[in-house]
């Protein structure tokens, strides 16, 4: 011992540094500092300035005591399947019923059964179970369908809930979390669904983002339960996520239909007497009103699925292994140094204080731009590391040290199971969807002068103008319940009538009308586009549409490791020629009448009177061998144009 306090300050105090390091790295890897840790990510959470406004695409309806009360509990099979009927009648994209019912309970249950049968938005929930439970079945009638998903929540030592999962598997079977199920069903429309990263197979892709499973060892967790697939929540929106009504309200009809079309209804229990309440960051101590029904969770997740998936939101991410032990090697050293450098109390009182304020802040910092790095390893490393040096050089003369403190290698973490990509049509033939003959209506859009503008405009302006275009149109589409299934260029490829398929007459006709309301709102968009353009000095353009009805053939195509839904037949062919259709005919004018809309005879048949049409004539399409009726839509009939409104699509 008394050799070692002769040594020089520097050798000491690097001494000191890495006997600190190490400690801390050890109680971390041993858990010890993970409550810590857990705490600081919570309160992290309970500082953001900033808190998005309640997610406008959700809304639940919350089984109060007062509604335990009226109706009893657990609530009969036919009040549930009165509620699922309100709320599927004001056309939502999904409705999750966060209730089990593995069993039956009367009266009613014939209908709920009805219910959940006839309406695909509907999903209902199960519990995966582990090792030490058996889980909750399904309702019998949707076992192996689509129209089920886990509501298992990962709970944290202590209670908090802070990560979520989008899947599970049993070593045979992957399973889709309730929250992925209802997320996927609101952007169908658009088109988007999982699928691998391309940089990294191994990693799943939703929309615009990747999203990094969570591993055993990332951040502050040590050797946590990483089955499935989870990530990080956010938790953006706090406590006010999205409004809420109580199923008497909604029985009793007093709420309105714009809170629940095209949003996401979830229906589970508030009231605190079920037993369905977890703790999450934003929970403090064990006061009344701390914890979070299971069903607004689920809300969270779904919230910050669609984030990722439309708006681009990342995950918070966990540094790497290697990185964050340089980050609390660092602090340590660096509190070394203080140590080595300040002698007054009070100077090393205002040291310590500023340098857990920098080192906050900028963990603060980091975790606002999506990175949570450790603060209680560095800021223990950081103050212990100071102390101990002060103490040591406060007996000797200040000498500069004499040893670097050495580094460690980097850290590979363990690779988690990896995702499975599935094909997720309804009509599966084994591992592969079946084909299917439908009646779709097929839309095709192309722009006039498009090599003009390109050789305009740099690449880089051509590849904003291009992308405001599309991202334009893209909503018009989705709008209309319309499907992507092609971006070629400057043209677009939807389809209308997949891949549910259409049973009626009627429903034929409604997947007609609303290829045409959406070409019409194209070029509505498309004129507005047109002046914003000209008024910022960049180049205008028009376009073509090409509308066909008919049969198609539609299903999977590919390898079995990567496969594509896909759609073929004359109708697409012909919504190809009609677009195509003599260029020089009916030209369209950018700031006035920018779109040109042909349609062929079987969609105006379909049509009824809803819209303006002037007939073109009889003509041969190229490549076709029969002639071809075809018109042009003017506009929606005026006469009419109210009472389209109150039943057509919007």
């Amino acid at each position: 011992m008394t050799g070692w306090i002769r040594r020089p300050p520097l050798a000491a105090a690097g001494f000191a540094v890495i006997v600190v390091g190490l400690s801390l790295l050890g109680l971390r890897r041993v858990g010890a500092l993970e409550p810590l840790e857990l705490a600081t990510y919570d309160w992290y959470m309970r500082l953001r300035l900033f808190e998005p406004a309640p997610d406008p695409r959700l809304m639940l309806v919350s089984i109060t005591e007062q509604d335990i009360g009226r109706y009893g509990w657990p609530l009969s099979d036919g009040v549930l399947a009165q509620a699922l009927e309100l709320l599927v009648r004001d056309r939502p994209r999904a409705v999750g019923l966060d209730i089990y019912r593995d069993v039956r309970v009367s009266p009613g249950s014939d209908r709920l059964d009805r219910v959940l049968t006839s309406d695909r938005r509907i999903v209902a929930v199960m519990k995966f179970g582990d090792g030490q439970s058996t889980g909750v079945a399904p309702p019998g009638v949707l076992k192996s369908t689509d129209q089920v998903g886990f509501n298992d929540i990962l709970v944290d030592p202590g209670g908090t809930v802070r990560r979520g999962l989008l899947f599970l598997d049993d070593g045979a079977t992957t399973t889709y979390s309730f929250a992925l199920r209802l997320a996927l069903l609101y952007l169908r429309p658009a088109g988007i669904i999982p699928q691998p990263d391309a940089n990294d197979p191994g990693q799943l892709r939703l929309g615009r983002t990747t999203i990094r499973p969570l591993g055993p060892n990332d951040g502050p967790y040590v050797d946590a339960d990483a089955r499935g697939y989870q990530f990080l929540l956010d938790f953006k929106g706090g406590r006010t996520l999205l409004p809420s009504v109580s199923l008497t309200d909604l029985l009793a009809g007093r709420i309105e239909p714009q809170m629940v079309r095209d949003n996401i209804v979830l229906v589970g229990v508030g009231a605190e007497s079920v037993k369905d309440d977890f703790y999450t960051p934003y929970s403090r101590g064990l006061r009344a009103g701390q914890q979070m029904a299971g069903v607004a969770v689920h809300a969270h997740i779904v919230s910050q699925l669609l984030r990722m998936a439309m708006d681009g939101a990342k995950p918070t991410e966990t540094a790497a292994g290697w990185q964050e032990v340089s980050w609390i090697l660092l602090w340590s050293a660096v509190g070394g140094l203080v140590g080595l450098g300040v002698r007054s109390p009070w100077r090393f009182s205002l040291a310590a204080g500023g340098g857990l304020v920098g080192l906050g802040l900028l963990d603060f910092l980091a975790f606002g731009r999506g990175w949570w790095l450790p603060l209680v390893p560095p800021a223990m490393g950081w103050l212990a590391s100071a102390a101990l040096v002060t103490a040591y050089v406060s007996s000797l003369e200040r000498k500069q040290r004499a040893a670097l403190m050495q580094l460690f290698s980097r850290h590979v973490s363990k690779e988690v199971a990896a995702t499975i990509w599935q094909q997720r049509d309804q009509f599966l033939d084994g591992r592969r969807p079946r084909s299917q003959q439908l009646v779709v209506t097929a839309l095709f859009t192309d722009l006039t002068g498009f090599t003009t503008v390109s050789e305009k405009l740099p690449p880089e302006a051509l590849m904003e103008w291009l992308n405001e275009y599309m991202d334009a149109m893209a909503r018009q589409v989705s709008t209309q319940g319309g499907v992507i299934r092609q971006y070629a260029g400057d043209s677009i490829v939807v389809v209308f009538g997949v891949p549910i398929a259409r049973r009626t007459d009627a429903e034929i006709a409604q997947d007609a009308t609303k290829a045409v309301t959406c070409a019409l709102a194209m070029e509505r968009t498309l004129l507005e586009l047109n002046h914003r353009w000209q008024a910022d000095h960049r180049p205008t353009t028009g376009m073509r549409i090409g509308i066909f009805t008919g049969p198609v053939v539609a299903g999977s195509l590919g390898s079995a490791e990567r496969s594509e839904y896909v759609v073929v037949g004359d109708t697409v062919n012909t919504a190809s020629r009609l677009e195509s259709f003599d260029k020089d005919l009916f030209p369209p004018d950018p700031m006035t009448r920018p779109c040109r809309i042909l349609i062929g005879e079987t969609t105006r048949r379909y049509l009824g009177e809803q819209f303006e049409t002037e007939p073109v004539g009889q003509v041969s399409l190229k490549g076709k061998e029969r002639t071809v009726a075809i018109y042009r839509v003017l506009g929606r009939a005026r006469s009419r144009a109210d009472a389209v409104g109150q039943g057509g699509p919007r």
